[in-house]
């Protein structure tokens, strides 16, 4: 998805500095599109330290920092961010545009399928899809004709790279509940442990990463500078997991702000999300927040909203919004805005 050159390889992308455990296959395929065009690879294999030698070698490992470097060159030469999967070329730039689509969705469900629509529309070879059954959602690859020996890298990188878009646009890690392939399970297959959360299964009936479909409702937190920032080195959403996970953030703030009855206290919100008082707290710092940052933004939000929509008084809003008395309200949203609530009515 890159629009911009990959950083040249450093000191600090060394491939000491990373477990060797992406097969060796997916540099093999590379090769064959190069191959396929009458070009050598060479240089892009020098720029991620990778020796021609490993290309014969099945078992061989690569680290996930060579992987983005070689991936990265070889989109650059070949001029193809497809690396020779499909019947067409995809420019330089063209999974850039695929995210930028999607940037302005207002979830992930609606992002998502932005991305599979506008991905059918760079080529025909594969058609990507979201389905939902049963609190599980599913993305789909499906092949329209053979893929040949790019199949396996073309399947599993257009599935990690969706998934990466999927939790950079949420800011969240999605774990998987399960990952199937139709192919058959490769000699490398001790890999997918590290490619994809959860268990894998061959050979089954259909290309698919099934995650909880609450995903789907998480809003997209990222805007156009942050996808400035991101393409810098992009391929990262592909090579390596995301780590933080919101389900949990957004189904906290969506019980405060809709069932305030339920989360007068820690104890009755963890029993209305079916959790331990102890595993709310731990899996909310685990996400980056904490219980008191999320009250005080559904109360923030909530009094923001009256104070737009309705000239109800002051003591009123201060009771909508939780507070015990009036100026308790006014000293915290001071703080929150740097104004009084009157003078924020009066903007």
């Amino acid at each position: 998805m890159p629009t911009r050159s990959p950083a040249k390889t450093t000191a600090a992308q060394t491939p000491a500095l990373g477990r060797a455990e992406t097969p060796i296959a997916f540099v093999q395929a590379i090769a064959a599109a190069y191959a396929a065009r009458g070009m050598d690879p060479t240089t892009a294999l020098r720029s991620a330290q990778i020796e021609p030698k490993l290309l014969r070698k099945p078992n061989a490992r690569i680290t996930a920092t060579q992987m983005e470097v070689v991936s990265g060159a070889s989109m650059q030469e070949l001029d193809d961010e497809g690396l020779g999967w499909f019947g067409r070329r995809l420019p330089w730039g063209s999974y850039g545009m695929l995210v930028r689509a999607s940037l302005t969705a207002p979830n992930l469900g609606v992002a998502l399928k932005r991305w599979c629509r506008h991905h059918g529309l760079l080529t025909q070879d594969i058609d990507v899809q979201v389905h939902v059954q049963d609190g599980v959602a599913q993305l789909q690859l499906h092949e329209a004709h053979d893929l040949g020996i790019y199949r396996e890298f073309c399947v599993v990188s257009v599935l990690r790279n969706a998934l990466g878009v999927a939790c950079w646009l949420t800011d969240s890690r999605i774990p998987l509940l399960c990952t199937t392939l139709q192919f058959a399970a490769p000699a490398h297959r001790a890999s997918y442990r590290v490619l994809f959360d959860g268990p894998t299964a061959f050979d089954a009936p259909i290309h698919s990463l099934q995650f909880d479909a609450g995903y789907l409702s998480l809003p997209v937190r990222r805007d156009e500078a942050a996808l400035q920032r991101m393409l810098q080195r992009a391929l990262l959403l592909t090579v390596r997991p995301y780590r933080r996970d919101r389900l949990l953030v957004e189904k906290v703030r969506h019980t405060l702000a809709q069932h305030p009855e339920h989360s007068r206290n820690a104890d009755d919100l963890a029993t209305w999300l079916n959790l331990s008082t102890r595993t709310l707290h731990r899996q909310l710092k685990e996400e980056g927040a904490s219980l008191q940052q999320l009250k005080d933004a559904v109360r923030r939000d909530l009094a923001i909203d009256l104070l737009h929509r309705s000239q109800r008084p002051l003591k009123q809003i201060a009771q909508a919004a939780g507070f015990q008395n009036e100026k308790s309200f006014i000293r915290a949203f001071k703080g929150w805005t740097g104004q009084t609530p009157d003078a924020f009515r009066r903007c």
